[in-house]
């Protein structure tokens, strides 16, 4: 009953942005036998045993970050996907990558914001780790922080429809074409005038 209370709490789009990321992970697990993919330091050494929905309630929840600060995590996690192409979102990293985005996130967004101490706790890490969690970020990121409002409507449009179309999801459908590269795959270009950077969809 509480869980059930606690999902009603949670916004869709965290709802929905952890099930994108879970169908992202499980896609890259089973392509780990068909291309080699780097090892980082965002990999644990065994999966997580809390699920990626209930990682992402506790961030939302203990972080007190603005609702924009998530969306704008997920244009991070985009974009450090396109940059990174040899390190793709799979079940052994997507926690670290997930935490590191909502930080820098939320100090790129929001006034008031918690120190990585914190946020170290709230992802279950050391505050050494993340220290080095966010400096391996923001360079995988080439420090490209801005999205402007086009980019964010864009992406949240993008939540907004997904979420919609969530129900009619077929899983095997949609993202286990194991002919081709499932790291991400793109809708959309983010700003037509400069660098092509498209948004992480399966």
């Amino acid at each position: 009953m509480a869980e059930l209370e606690s999902t009603k709490m949670m916004p869709k789009s965290i709802t929905f942005l952890s099930s994108l990321l879970q169908r992202v992970a499980d896609s890259n697990d089973l392509n780990r036998e068909f291309q080699p993919q780097k090892i980082s330091v965002f990999h644990g050494l065994t999966r997580p045993t809390i699920s990626i929905q209930s990682y992402l309630e506790r961030i939302f929840k203990y972080a007190n970050c603005s609702p924009s600060c998530f969306v704008v995590a997920y244009v991070y996690l985009d974009r450090f996907a396109q940059r990174q192409p040899s390190l793709p979102i799979n079940s052994l990293n997507v926690h670290r990558l997930l935490i590191t985005s909502v930080l820098v996130s939320a100090k790129f967004m929001d006034d008031m914001y918690y120190n990585n101490a914190y946020y170290a706790r709230v992802g279950g890490i050391s505050t050494i780790e993340m220290n080095y969690l966010e400096v391996d970020f923001l360079f995988g990121l080439g420090f490209n922080l801005n999205v402007t409002p086009n980019t964010f409507h864009t992406y949240c449009s993008y939540l907004q429809r997904e979420m919609m179309q969530q129900p009619s999801l077929n899983l095997a459908e949609s993202s286990l074409n194991l002919g081709r590269s499932l790291k991400v795959h793109l809708c959309f270009n983010e700003d037509e005038t400069s660098h092509q950077q498209q948004q992480l969809a399966v």
